[in-house]
């Protein structure tokens, strides 16, 4: 299949998923062939329901493109795109060999509209890179009555090519180099933001009814011819669209565009706070089992009645219930401390509410004080204290929910002092078989693959906090492209742009294989150690140690890894390439509050480049994580590989957002730009920002709506 198609058919699978759950949403947001709220190639002042999230397939002769939409807030709206440029071929390509182009769009909407005022924004498309569809604009958007939308604008760039004037922002505004197919890729181009003529474009927007709508607009983009290439041919600036609704959340589009194009589109928008699946399918939890009140005030129990053994015994039977594994526990008259493991819920505080129902059913009265401490990896990350009085008096009461989270307290777990200890119960072996899919944009001349397979993985815990793990791949989608003719980045090592080499010849191949120690060397802090074939391409040793308290929303870790690169058959040898590097990173986090991650990572990449990443993530309560990142390094343009610096979209949808059902699994993928061979940095598993923070005061509030469920 050819590389295009195939990109093009991997995004369209997971346009049908998202579908397959879609929420209604607002009649008057649709989306263009750009993937973006507007008309048919023009932008509106329009915005999708904040958070919501977009995939858009669009095809025209020649044109096919590709473009995740996210509402980042109820003014803000970021895309990203591929767009397959056959058109600009000469003569035009089958596909085999076009050539994509990735874009990211930005759009700010200044106002909001009211009775009198339209909605005004300022947008930039394709603002990352120098391609050929960049520009600027700026557009207003009105709607008169229920059904109908105005839209006027000005363009700059490709929204600046047809009938285009003199630059009204000022005569030192009048030069744009405009796009050069040799200008290195990935650059950020903000010198050629709105230069150059300026055009105008508008349209109309008739929502005929629920489902039927009608679009008329018209375009300021030429399409102008480019050295050796061929152009849509303009016969008209005007383009007219039909739009189709079957169900909301799908959006179905035929259009007539230039006097000369059939164009043909589908949306598909989801709202990642709803559930596909609706209301969660996991039973409710047993209900809290309420003291008499002279129970209340006992100061001790019978050990001789009641002894600890027979406790423990029981609080794991009843924590097995919800899949909770209890792994420790220390009774005292007035206090019961447990440690165990959750590996049934997604959020730590629903998880942390079912096992403290647990413990009110079976505890001696007296007790009063419950401190669960949640386990991972082997290590306890946290420690929730929670009075047994506020739990029989919240649960039932208006704002129990919040009230019980502002009386709890949260700190670090405690030492293993007076922790009994209790064996596993389960095997320390467990396996599994299942599919995998990736995307492999790794060869620097902007070709992409996509890989489809069955992956054996296994897990053998020879201590709780030492683990044995490893994974075999068999792809039934092997690349088609001949490694020996991959572009690689010249006078670097081919730490990446080698990737096409590695499991193309149809047979298991080792994915990884490690055997990892996580501790707690101190308070506040948790350390890693995984030893083996660490990856895909590199194997080795990597330590990494984590400073983050309980209550900070701020943490800091360092990693350092030497580490050398796999033969490309993935199977034991070292020897192909004979390259070794130490590479490593100094990481700041910080969760700004409402589900925004950060992390800012400097230092030495696999190639011996050095520089930083900084990613932004956005969780939501239910589980949706949507996030993007940038890398910049000190190698060179020519060097990099595919531009100065790397960026990427990535998405992780929780495996009990479809199926109701409380489930710590995940579905993820990132969608990057070319990866060369600048910027590249190991892949860990178990990395341990991502293993403890679920259980850390920031997160457990961010998802504390659970606790009670």
């Amino acid at each position: 299949m050819p590389k295009s198609n195939r990109l093009m058919s991997s995004v369209a699978a997971m346009s049908v998923t998202i579908a397959s759950g879609a929420t209604g949403q607002d009649l008057t947001a649709t989306y263009s062939h750009f993937g973006t709220p507007g008309l048919l190639e023009m932008p509106t002042a329009q915005g999708a329901p904040e958070d919501s999230f977009a995939a858009t397939i669009a095809y025209t002769d020649g044109l096919a493109r590709v473009t995740l939409n996210f509402q980042a807030s109820q003014r803000l709206s970021l895309s990203y795109r591929y767009a397959n440029v056959d058109l600009y071929e000469d003569p035009p390509s089958s596909g085999t060999d076009s050539d994509i182009e990735r874009g990211f769009d930005l759009q700010y909407r200044l106002n909001n509209e009211t009775e009198y005022l339209p909605a005004v924004a300022i947008g930039l498309r394709d603002f990352l890179t120098p391609g050929r569809f960049q520009s600027e604009y700026v557009v207003a958007s009105k709607s008169i009555g229920d059904n109908l939308i105005v839209t006027a604008g000005l363009g700059w760039g490709a929204l600046g090519t047809r009938d285009g004037f003199d630059n009204p922002l000022g005569s030192g505004l009048t030069d744009r180099d405009g796009y050069d197919g040799s200008d290195p890729d990935g650059q950020l181009a903000s010198s050629d933001w709105f230069r150059g003529d300026a055009a105008f474009f508008g349209g109309v927007e008739y929502q005929i009814n629920d489902r039927w709508g009608a679009k008329l607009e018209y375009s300021s983009s030429e399409y102008p011819e480019v050295a050796g290439g061929v152009a849509v041919p303009v016969e008209s600036p005007f383009n007219y669209g039909l739009t189709y609704r079957p169900r909301p959340g799908i959006q179905l589009g035929l259009s007539y565009l230039y006097g000369s194009q059939i164009g043909i589109s589908g949306s598909f928008t989801l709202d990642p706070n709803e559930r596909a699946s609706g209301s969660g399918l996991e039973k409710a939890p047993p209900p809290v089992k309420v003291r008499a009140a002279d129970a209340r005030a006992a100061q001790s129990w019978d050990r001789q009645a009641l002894p600890d053994a027979a406790l423990r015994n029981a609080l794991r039977g009843l924590l097995k219930l919800e899949n909770l594994t209890l792994t420790g526990l220390e009774l005292t008259d007035r206090t019961a401390r447990v440690r165990y493991i959750n590996n049934r819920y997604r959020s730590d505080a629903q998880a942390a509410g079912r096992a403290a129902r647990m413990m009110t059913q079976i505890m001696p009265p007296s007790i009063e004080t419950f401190i669960l401490e949640s386990e991972r990896r082997g290590i306890p990350v946290s420690a929730i204290s929670i009075a047994r009085s506020d739990l029989e008096q919240l649960e039932n009461r208006a704002g129990g929910t919040e009230a019980i989270r502002q009386r709890s307290g949260f700190g670090d777990a405690g030492g293993s002092d007076g922790l009994v200890s209790l064996e596993r119960e389960s095997s320390p072996f467990a396996w599994g078989l299942g599919p995998y899919f990736r995307i492999n944009p790794f060869t620097g001349d902007g070709s992409v693959n996509v890989d489809l397979g069955l992956r054996l993985q296994g897990v053998y815990r020879i201590q709780p906090n030492l683990v044995l793990s490893g994974a075999i791949d068999q792809s039934l989608l092997p690349p088609d492209d001949d490694p020996t003719g991959t572009e690689r980045t010249p006078d670097i090592q081919n730490v990446r742009s080698d990737g096409s080499r590695y499991g193309n010849d149809g047979v298991p191949v080792l994915q990884r294989l490690s055997l990892t120690h996580y501790s707690r060397p101190g308070q506040d802090l948790y350390g890693r150690v995984s030893v083996g074939y660490l990856e895909r391409m590199f194997g080795g040793v990597s330590g990494e140690l984590l400073w983050k308290p309980v209550e900070s929303r701020f943490g800091l870790g360092l990693e350092l890894s030497q580490v050398a690169q796999r033969d490309s058959d993935m199977r034991f040898g070292f020897d192909e390439y004979d390259y070794d590097v130490t590479t490593g990173h100094l990481s700041a986090y910080y969760d700004l509050g409402n589900g925004y991650h950060t992390q800012l990572d400097v230092g030495r990449y696999l190639a011996g480049d050095w520089g930083a990443t900084l990613s932004v993530d956005r969780e939501f309560d239910n589980g949706w994580v949507i996030g993007a990142y940038v890398t910049q390094t000190d190698m060179s343009y020519d060097d990099f590989g595919s531009g100065s610096y790397n960026k990427g979209v990535s998405i992780s949808i929780p495996q009990d957002y479809f199926t109701g059902s409380a489930s710590r699994g995940s579905y993820s993928n990132t969608f990057r730009t070319r990866v060369g061979d600048g910027g590249a940095r190991l892949s860990v598993d178990g990395r341990l920002y991502d293993v403890i923070r679920g259980g850390h005061k920031a997160d457990l509030s961010d998802t504390w709506g659970r606790f009670w469920r």
